[in-house]
């Protein structure tokens, strides 16, 4: 893989990472009411799950390009537009309302008992959305030359950025909260994203 290709994968991949959601809560929670120990758990099992996500969408591209050329070029189309759509939903969006309260983690947390390798790998695995996001990601990058070696290095980025960025989140969280810093820039982060997203879909259309 090209060393240019792979700093756009790179790219797109922290930028997705650093934007709140479900999975950020879900590290902040365990890391706040089950200590680091727990954070560094539910951080390493989800970029396992996000990797396993990644490495069958490679793998399952890898066999629509050698049963079907044509077929994966229909793919690859499908997924620039869906990526510039959304870049486009990126750049229009607007502060997020994401309140992570400890009173009400404390509920969450008094109804379970914490386990983050259970609960960091079944919050990627079980977001069926990533499967869409990686088939149209990854198809900007795969081409008919692409060697099993250039998808071991797509799914390792992708899932070791995933573990270092929870990893530090857990490891803030331990020590200093980061959170309303998240919030108050999650849409600044957005419209980067949003941004890069459609040039990468352009590359693929211009060519």
């Amino acid at each position: 893989m090209e060393f240019h290709l792979w700093l756009s994968l790179a790219f797109i991949c922290v930028m997705g990472a650093l934007s709140p959601g479900p999975s950020l809560a879900v590290v902040v929670k365990n890391t706040l009411f089950g200590g680091a120990k727990q954070g560094y758990a539910t951080a390493i099992s989800h970029g396992a799950g996000v990797a396993l996500y990644a490495a069958l969408t490679a793998l399952g591209i890898g066999v629509v390009i050698v049963q079907s050329p044509m077929l994966f070029s229909i793919i690859q189309y499908a997924g620039a537009a869906f990526l510039i759509y959304l870049g486009i939903k990126a750049l229009m969006s607007k502060k997020q309302n994401f309140d992570l309260q400890e009173d009400q983690l404390a509920t969450e947390v008094n109804q379970q008992v914490i386990n983050g390798w259970k609960d960091g790998f079944l919050i990627a695995f079980l977001n069926p959305k990533l499967a869409i996001f990686f088939l149209a990601l990854f198809s900007q990058f795969v081409d008919t030359q692409a060697s099993y070696q250039q998808k071991i290095i797509m799914v390792s980025t992708v899932g070791i950025i995933d573990t270092l960025w929870y990893l530090i989140v857990a490891f803030m969280f331990s020590r200093g909260p980061i959170l309303e810093k998240l919030k108050r820039n999650s849409y600044i982060i957005d419209k980067i994203t949003g941004s890069f997203l459609i040039l990468l879909a352009a590359r693929i259309v211009v060519n």
